[in-house]
């Protein structure tokens, strides 16, 4: 399994956030979200191989923590997950999935944490159009969304950018069936400016239509950087 970072931090985003997590991030993705902000793991995927016993002989270096967090990338498309999930989930481990929902793989999981791309996400540039069709023909997988919602808890995290995404967000929640008690919505942005005036329109949407909201504790706290 090719690995691009393991590090111990808190959890940023989402129903835990704040809480202390050994991060596992998988390299390799089959979307190219235009504001990626890993994309050593997507765009330009790097790391190394590693099998699923050095994989957990890593998480345990980090005692205090009882808590894993496979990320990617898209973890749900690489190879070992189910095997890693099984072993990770012996020992005990709080296992939470962040996958943007297009896979399903029938893995151990505490918490799937399901962000399914909006049209945000694809890639505008000229220079990136050959991903741009594959992006949106991917991005979001009506089917799989309803498989992993009912067979896994979860939460669905929406990463928005402007009023208008709230639209494509509620046709979604219709299309999949689902209600608000699991939808999160979390501000786009890659620093704490951003992150702020985007959070003060977005807190309100929250409050009016009863959603819940994340902030992105780890920008806020350290700003856009690996490790953290």
């Amino acid at each position: 399994m090719k690995i691009a970072e393991i590090f111990y931090s808190l959890q940023g985003e989402g129903a835990l956030v704040g809480v202390p997590s050994v991060f596992v991030r998988t390299s390799g993705c089959n979307l190219r979200c235009t504001w990626c902000d890993t994309p050593y793991s997507s765009w330009s995927p790097e790391g190394t191989e590693m099998s699923v016993a050095e994989i957990v002989a890593e998480v345990r270096r980090y005692p205090a923590a009882r808590h894993v967090v496979l990320t990617g990338g898209e973890p749900m498309i690489a190879p070992g997950m189910i095997a890693l999930t099984e072993q990770l989930s012996a020992r005990r481990y709080h296992i939470t999935i962040e996958t943007a929902g297009t896979v399903f793989q029938q893995v151990q999981c505490h918490l799937m944490s399901i962000s399914p791309k909006l049209a945000n996400s694809t890639p505008l540039d000229r220079e990136q159009d050959r991903w741009a069709a594959q992006h949106d023909r991917l991005r979001i997988q009506p089917d799989v969304l309803k498989d992993l919602c009912a067979t896994y808890p979860h939460q669905l995290k929406f990463v928005v950018m402007s009023p208008p995404d709230l639209e494509e967000i509620n046709a979604l929640l219709r299309t999949i069936e689902s209600g608000r008690e699991s939808v999160i919505l979390m501000p786009e942005g890659r620093d704490p400016a951003t992150l702020h005036e985007r959070s003060l329109w977005l807190a309100e949407v929250c409050k009016e239509q009863g959603f819940r909201f994340s902030p992105r504790l780890h920008v806020n706290l350290w700003g856009d950087r690996r490790g953290v």
